[in-house]
């Protein structure tokens, strides 16, 4: 299916790996050319190669202050516009909410909030004159609370409050402005907790992910592939009504308004 994203200039950001890189090629399908953003330098020429000659590598670290604002003079100067920013980069530490220390707590806004929001900011201009979008990926963390997921449920139902605030004045500006709220999605940290689910159970690694599947009511955990196929949509033209639209892609675990 042809979404009109052919040429259309994107930036993602934590696109090295798993949903992040996922976005990446689906965009890359849909002939959008593409700023990759993360950390890793080598991980992000991988993903650039597999997405073709215009996609283009950012590495930098997006809890520096200045690095968003770079970032997007970067694909100014590489491409001339923006069409779409999807914010993406960030990833907090789970645990118990009276050990976790103020370091962690910083950590998680500085790259998962405050990064989206100056991303948000410095390319703002730039996607009102194009008519653009924002898809802010934030996490079902954000409507539900959990005791192990404080940082992150914190972070989360910030950044979708800013996706609400983007949204009311993207109306006036002409940008749409979006989220998501992925689940369980197969990805290296979801390996990693269903390794210490094993270890803490004494089961075997498929045992482990069909129990912590069973806890969640959920009848498996989600594709990256998923995620970036909504992606994709809410950036296109058939997305055209969606403003403020909070999309929970989560297998049904969140039960809640």
């Amino acid at each position: 299916m042809d979404l009109g994203l052919r040429g259309k200039v994107a930036i993602v950001t934590g696109a090295s790996r798993g949903i992040g890189r996922a976005i990446a090629e689906e965009l890359s399908r849909e002939g959008a050319r593409l700023v990759l953003a993360a950390r890793s330098t080598d991980l992000l020429l991988e993903v650039a190669a597999a997405c073709g000659a215009e996609a283009l590598p950012f590495a930098a670290d997006l809890r520096s202050a200045a690095a968003p604002r770079a970032l997007v003079e970067f694909a100014l100067e590489k491409f001339g516009r923006i069409d779409l920013l999807v914010n993406n980069a960030g990833a907090t530490r789970r645990g118990d909410f009276l050990e976790l220390p103020d370091a962690d707590w910083e950590d998680g806004f500085a790259l998962k909030f405050h990064a989206s929001m100056r991303c948000a900011r410095a390319a703002w201009p730039h996607l009102a004159r194009a008519g653009g979008s924002i898809v802010n990926i934030a996490g079902v963390g954000g409507r539900t609370g959990s005791a192990e997921f404080a940082i992150g449920g914190a972070v989360n139902a910030a950044l979708l409050n800013l996706t609400k605030v983007l949204a009311d004045r993207g109306v006036a500006d002409g940008v749409r402005v979006n989220a998501i709220n992925p689940g369980s999605i197969e990805t290296d940290r979801l390996a990693l907790r269903i390794a210490g689910h094993a270890d803490r159970h004494g089961l075997p690694l498929a045992e482990a992910a069909s129990a912590l599947a069973r806890e969640q009511r959920i009848a498996r955990f989600g594709k990256p592939a998923e995620i970036a196929a909504a992606v994709a949509f809410l950036a296109s033209p058939r997305a055209g009504f969606c403003q403020g639209a909070v999309l929970d892609i989560d297998g049904g675990q969140t039960r809640t308004l």
